[in-house]
């Protein structure tokens, strides 16, 4: 035993981050008892092994001996495309004809056809002209690559609280304004702060925020950025593909797909498959090219690629899948009310249900697992300790009679532990 001085039972992954005058040996021993007591009080509900995406899916955890059938809401595989024929076959059609590697990075040989085909494609799907995108090996590397690129210690970030954990990184080597969730007060106060400090001034926002499933109040701020002489980035990931008259995402909800100065996204959530990608004005997209150092030194996307190619044509072709999506949320949510549960302020796929204390939370996934429900317990440092939950995300391809089974196991969990909104 190591002597820390942390109480498990009240402890959460932040007590682990930076123990005082630990090194990092020490630090990773004291965690491994921490994750080791958290396993057997059965409250270590993460890496469970799945099998694949899909609204129903194989669960193997380490204290099951097999496998178990579980409705899945764990996946940001919104439209379910990880799964459909001709995406699928748009891979294998790829690595068929590419390989299955870059070989280099974008710079020095690895920009292939592929990645020409599907930054067009991108640009097109945004209505911006040829040049005006470029792909990364991941949501999280567009966010940080792309703002260390760009912000220095002349300029400032404005940044929502809550935008995702990638904005965050790639602001090490910036100044940082931060405001309160969706507070207007607030940005136009840090606005005017900055106003002649910096030489760039760059708000930072979420689309649909990760958590809450809560939209950013993109219009008000976009004209805060215009009166205050600052740009606007948009990380747009959850939004892209399913949100939208056509699926252009959050932005297009307001107009603004041409007026946003930058705008992030993931291809792994909508796209149903992996990677990021950065849209902007052909010549900031040209400077990232040649100045970011993931495009510098790392290889990027594969010949798989090509699959994403074919679900951003799905996304015009078929939107069938979007209404169904829609659909899905406006029952789950409906149902879930009915139960007086608190799913907050989401207007989205993503549907917290709030309960605050982190092993109350912990002991409901374990619940809803044995129920045949496979949810995210968030807690510490997904969100603030206080605000423990269980998350939900829904596809299109989940029945009635999923969300049903789902809905019949949180009243089922109610009537032995109170769930129900206080407020």
């Amino acid at each position: 035993m190591i002597n820390h001085n942390i109480d498990f039972n009240k402890a959460s992954f932040k007590e682990f981050e930076n123990i005082p005058h630990y090194d990092i040996v020490q630090s990773a021993n004291a965690f491994q008892e921490f994750t080791d007591y958290m396993s057997d009080q059965d409250q270590m509900n993460f890496r469970f092994v799945t099998a694949g995406c899909g609204p129903v899916v194989q669960v193997k955890t380490p204290f099951m001996k097999v496998a178990k059938e579980c409705i899945s809401l764990v996946s940001n595989d919104y439209l379910n495309f990880t799964q459909h024929p001709k995406v699928k076959q748009a891979a294998i059609d790829g690595i068929m004809k590419y390989g299955t590697g870059a070989g280099a990075s974008p710079l020095i040989g690895g920009h292939h056809e592929y990645h020409v085909q599907l930054e067009d494609q991108l640009s097109s799907f945004f209505n911006r002209q040829r040049g005006s995108s470029i792909v990364y090996t991941t949501g999280y590397s567009a966010n940080a690559a792309t703002l260390q690129c760009l912000l220095k210690m002349e300029d400032c970030a404005i940044v929502d609280m809550e935008v995702h954990a990638s904005v965050y990184e790639g602001l090490l080597r910036t100044n940082t304004k931060r405001f309160p969730h969706n507070s207007m007060i607030h940005l136009e106060r840090a606005l005017v702060d900055a106003e002649n400090k910096y030489r760039t001034k760059l708000v930072i926002i979420d689309g649909v925020y990760s958590q809450n499933g809560d939209l950013g109040k993109i219009d008000e701020i976009y004209h805060l950025c215009e009166k205050y002489g600052a740009y606007l980035m948009v990380d747009d990931a959850h939004g892209i593909g399913v949100i939208g008259e056509t699926g252009r995402g959050c932005i297009e909800l307001y107009n603004l797909l041409n007026k946003v100065h930058i705008i992030s996204g993931t291809l792994s959530k909508a796209f149903g498959h992996i990677g990021g990608f950065i849209i902007s004005s052909p010549e900031i997209i040209n400077y990232l090219r040649h100045q970011s150092r993931q495009q510098v030194f790392s290889s990027t996307s594969t010949p798989a690629s090509n699959a994403i190619i074919q679900a951003i044509k799905l996304i015009d072709e078929e939107p069938q899948w979007r209404i169904k999506l829609e659909e899905n949320i406006s029952y789950f949510k409906k149902g879930l009310l009915s139960l007086n549960l608190n799913i907050g302020t989401t207007q989205s796929a993503i549907i917290p249900i709030k309960i605050g204390d982190p092993h109350k939370t912990s002991q409901v996934a374990r619940m809803l697992l044995a129920a045949g429900v496979y949810a995210n317990c968030i807690v510490y440092p997904g969100v603030s300790k206080k605000d423990a939950r269980i998350r939900t995300s829904l596809m299109a391809t989940h029945t009635r009679e999923n969300l049903d089974h789902v809905l019949n196991a949180f009243e089922q969990i109610g009537r032995k532990i109170n769930l129900t909104k206080t407020t």
